[in-house]
């Protein structure tokens, strides 16, 4: 898998994301504390094959790496504070229903202002014990404890939830009259008109009480039940390769390697190992397509996508528009460079193991952790002072788990805990310079994360549409430092090629995925789709999009079935391309006039979710609502296929 974002869960950009009637929607759908924006599969373990030695990566090649101190949301699984805190959140949420429950519509606006005040900190509450939940369960989910320390706590808030459901509900009852008039002309309600009007759109798609709570207890035995089953059989997987037994993060770092012997082994290796799960991968795959029509139908959602465009709060057209014109761009782009990489490789065609594989020319050069470090904050603070002592925190304080451990989830994220507390970044670092790319990413989702906490729990959080883009423009800054320093000619060849193969995941590899998304969910609609089915569409899909540069094995036809996009966060990919895209354009506004651009990026990144993606763009003279909008974010990777070629 590329280093592009195969989310286990990005993550936590959505967590419990505004109001318990938005919460519901994301246990449903998008499994709370699943939101790692999942760069992909970066470790890069070596072994040998036949007469083939390749140098296994020690720690010490890496330098210190630094494992999270989660001390600041709880100093353990055992500590007492967890009881308090449940004991705290079993007596308040009973005790808010009880007093309120019904009564929403006599209250006055300094009233109704106390109310939000108080279900804001049971919820930001609720998340604290969530995200460290999730935090071990991502740091080692082959202990036991943390398996039943993350399942109990899920229970535990799923069950607090359900006594806070109702105040979100009776929101949506009271009139926009009585809205407006009664309680938005309230001077201190402003702080929350942005979750109230957000709250209004979910409006028309709400269900009575009584369902809404059996759709959320129902969660925990119905989706997030198929979604664990599908997490733990991909993490315990194991790959006999050359007499170890890999995880999926080594297998997939392999398929990877600068040898094709190696590449070709491994790619067989995991893709047989999909197929001996295949079936119980496919009924996974299945029931949870059905699980979401049923939602989707009682809960008056026209289409598969929409759900996920509601969360977004963007246009069904909006989206469609970007699908169209990258899906229309794919011979310009991925088509192109493909065949410009085979060429590059000495090949007629590239086999499928070749798409993320290293040039011949490029140099296995091993980053050592302060090289990282030093390379990614020099990157932020060149462009923003400010971003770079924000960065900085999250190495000084411990706040990055870094090397690859047993039971630790493969890729990487940055999770968002609350308002109060800081985000932690998870990675699995191997030193190479696809590894700095991914540290550039996640920082800049901590540095986003730190800045919106200003707005307070329920509008911190981004719409995913751009919680991609304070991580892509990192990336990008990071990029462009690299390739102005680099002077030797080959070495600029590689960082280039490497940014385009990188974009070209993020945005061609996101709607393929999303292509094959919405075709297995429209399939579903007819009945249980056969395994081939599932297998044909995902072939048909992987042609559109690569083109005619590749041979595909027939066991590539079973790659479908471990991208945990699918799983966790249906239909979460164009979320990618749409960052993507809005950075491409972002970055040239800033090369047009960058010494107006940086106050006003980050006052962008302060706004959190509190402002819709035109509102929080249109400082900016763009409007993704227009279709040419797409076409230049897309021409950005063009000129650099372009400057590719003529290198």
């Amino acid at each position: 898998m590329s280093r592009k974002k195969t989310l286990f869960y990005t993550k936590k950009h959505n967590k419990f994301t505004r109001g318990v009637f938005l919460l519901v929607l994301i246990i449903i759908f998008v499994l709370p504390f699943t939101l790692t924006t999942f760069k992909g599969f970066k470790s890069s373990i070596k072994t040998n094959i036949n007469t083939i030695t390749m140098k296994k990566i020690e720690k010490k090649d890496l330098g210190d790496l630094p494992n999270w101190n989660l001390k600041d949301l709880y100093t353990s699984i055992n500590s007492p504070r967890i009881q308090k805190d449940l004991d705290f959140l079993n007596t308040h949420v009973k005790d808010f229903e009880e007093r309120l429950k019904n009564k929403l519509k006599f209250l006055n606006g300094e009233a109704f202002y106390n109310v939000l005040v108080e279900y804001e900190f049971l919820e930001e509450k609720m998340a604290r014990l969530g995200s460290y939940a999730f935090l071990k369960y991502a740091e080692d989910s082959s202990k036991k404890e943390n398996v039943s320390f993350y399942q109990a706590t899920l229970e535990n808030l799923t069950k607090f939830s359900s006594h806070l459901l109702f105040l979100p509900l009776e929101i949506n009852k009271l009139s926009n009259v009585e809205l407006n008039q009664k309680y938005l002309k309230f001077p201190k309600l402003q702080k929350y008109k942005s979750y109230l009007s957000d709250l209004r759109e979910f409006k028309k798609h709400q269900l009575d009480e009584v369902s809404e709570k059996i759709f959320l207890d129902k969660s925990l035995t119905g989706r997030q039940a198929w979604v664990r089953l599908f997490s733990e059989t991909i993490n315990n997987m194991e790959f006999e390769f050359n007499g170890q037994n890999l995880n999926s993060s080594q297998i997939l770092t392999l398929i990877k390697d600068k040898d094709e012997k190696v590449r070709k082994k491994a790619g067989k290796v995991f893709n047989k190992k999909l197929s001996e799960n295949i079936k119980l991968l496919a009924y996974i795959t299945n029931t949870l397509a059905k699980d979401k029509e049923t939602y989707d139908k009682w809960h008056k959602f026209s289409t598969p996508i929409s759900s996920r465009n509601l969360n977004n709060f963007v246009e069904d057209k909006v989206v469609a528009s970007l699908i169209n014109t990258v899906k229309k761009n794919y011979p310009n782009i991925s088509h192109r460079y493909y065949k410009l990489k085979a060429k590059m490789m000495g090949k007629k065609k590239l086999h499928y193991t070749d798409r993320n594989a290293p040039l011949p020319f490029e140099d296995e050069k091993i980053y050592k952790w302060q090289e990282a470090k030093q390379i990614v904050l020099s990157s932020y603070r060149n462009f923003s002072p400010k971003m770079s002592q924000i960065a900085e925190q999250f190495f000084a304080n411990n706040w990055i788990d870094a090397p690859i451990k047993k039971g630790k989830r493969s890729g990487a994220f940055s999770a968002s805990t609350t308002s109060s507390i800081h985000p932690y970044i998870l990675m699995n670092y191997q030193g190479n310079t696809r590894d700095i790319m991914t540290l550039a990413h996640e920082l800049g989702h901590g540095i986003h994360q730190t800045l919106s906490a200003k707005q307070s729990y329920l509008m911190m959080d981004a719409p995913l549409i751009l919680a991609e883009t304070a991580s892509v423009f990192g990336e990008q800054l990071t990029f462009r430092q690299l390739l102005k320093q680099e002077t030797n000619l080959e070495k600029k060849k590689v960082i280039l090629a490497n940014k385009i193969e990188d974009m070209i995941n993020t945005v061609v590899r996101q709607i393929a995925f999303l292509e094959f998304e919405i075709r297995v969910h429209n399939e579903r609609k007819s009945g249980e789709i056969p395994v081939e089915k599932l297998n044909s569409i995902w072939i048909q899909v992987q042609k559109e999009s690569l083109g005619s540069s590749f041979i595909l094995d027939d066991e590539y036809k079973y790659s479908w079935s471990y991208i945990p996009h699918f799983i966790n966060s249906p239909f979460y990919v164009y979320s990618y391309a749409f960052g993507d895209c809005v950075v491409n354009s972002l970055y040239s506004v800033y090369l047009e006039n960058p010494e107006r651009f940086e106050k006003k990026y980050i006052k962008m990144l302060e706004a959190g979710g509190s402002l819709r993606y035109k509102e929080i763009l249109a400082p900016f003279g763009l409007d993704p609502s227009k279709p040419e909008f797409w076409q230049k974010g897309l021409d950005v990777i063009i000129g650099l296929i372009d400057e590719l070629e003529k290198l």
